[in-house]
Order: C-alpha cells, then structure tokens, then sequence
C-alpha cells in the first residue's frame, strides 16, 4: 500500500486511489436544488486531474511533452444527488492501462458519511497533439510504470 505520499488540504492518496474533496457551491445546483447532473464529469476530470498530479505527472508536464489523454467514453451511474454545499469525496484511480489508451475508475461520496453518490469511468487514448494513438510504454516508460505501479498497490 502507498504511505500517505503528501498532505494538502483535503488530498490525499492511499492505496491505488487517490481521494480529494470538493464542496457543491451554488452554481452547481439546477432549478431543482441538487448537483446538476453534467457536474459529476467536470468533477471526475478533478479527481483525475489531481491523482496524475500525485503520482508525478500533472497533465500540465503531459500535453507540454505532447501527450495527451482525450476522454473516449465516459459512464456515469447516479445513485443519490449532491446538494448545495455538500462536501464530496472524489475518488479516482486507474482501472486498465493498455498500449495507447488507460481507463480511470471514480466513486464520489458524500461526507462525512460516506453515502455513495456516483460511481463511473472514464476512458481515454493515448495520443499526440495530432490525436494518433502513441505507446506510451516507447514514449514515455517512467509514466507508463507509475501507473502501473499505482495499480499494483493494494
């Protein structure tokens, strides 16, 4: 299992996922007073986004270096809403690295109960600025072997 890498704020890695929190402000609400349902994605990128940054390749470095991680797919399954001013638990981590493309797994909870609110993935090639498939293991193998390593941690 991974130590407890770094503290910050509410971040934090344990394991293979990485976890950060999120509070529902207003303009993520709709007319009917819960988390508008789009915002779940945006708040999987947050997940994903942060777990890359734990593990030593913040998406910044990637697309500077010409990698880049388009979302193919997305699921998202809803179990209960987020309301305003709920703090949520995102937690992201990487379900499946293949050649040219990685799938992250996410669950997003309310706390400090831990009530399940989402769950979903995200898939994604690995490409370069000009969106063909690169392999990342050739390209860049220290990142190719984070991940994997992240995955390996139980």
């Amino acid at each position: 299992m991974w130590e407890l890498l770094s503290y910050q704020g509410d971040n934090r890695i344990m394991g293979k996922k990485y976890y950060t929190d999120i509070r529902v402000i207003y303009a993520d609400i709709d007319a009917m007073g819960i988390a508008y349902h789009g915002n779940y994605i945006k708040w999987f990128e947050i997940g994903r986004t942060e777990w890359l940054r734990q593990i030593g390749f913040p998406y910044a470095l990637l697309e500077r270096e010409g990698i880049w991680l388009p979302v193919t797919e997305v699921t998202c399954c809803y179990k209960v809403p987020a309301h305003y001013d709920d703090v949520l638990e995102i937690a992201s981590w990487a379900d499946t690295l293949g050649g040219a493309s990685m799938v992250m797994a996410y669950e997003i909870r309310r706390k400090p109960a831990g009530e399940l609110l989402v769950h979903g993935k995200t898939h994604h090639a690995v490409t370069g600025v000009d969106l063909k498939p690169i392999k990342l293991k050739r390209l860049r193998p220290d990142f190719y072997m984070a991940v994997v390593s992240a995955m390996n941690d139980e």
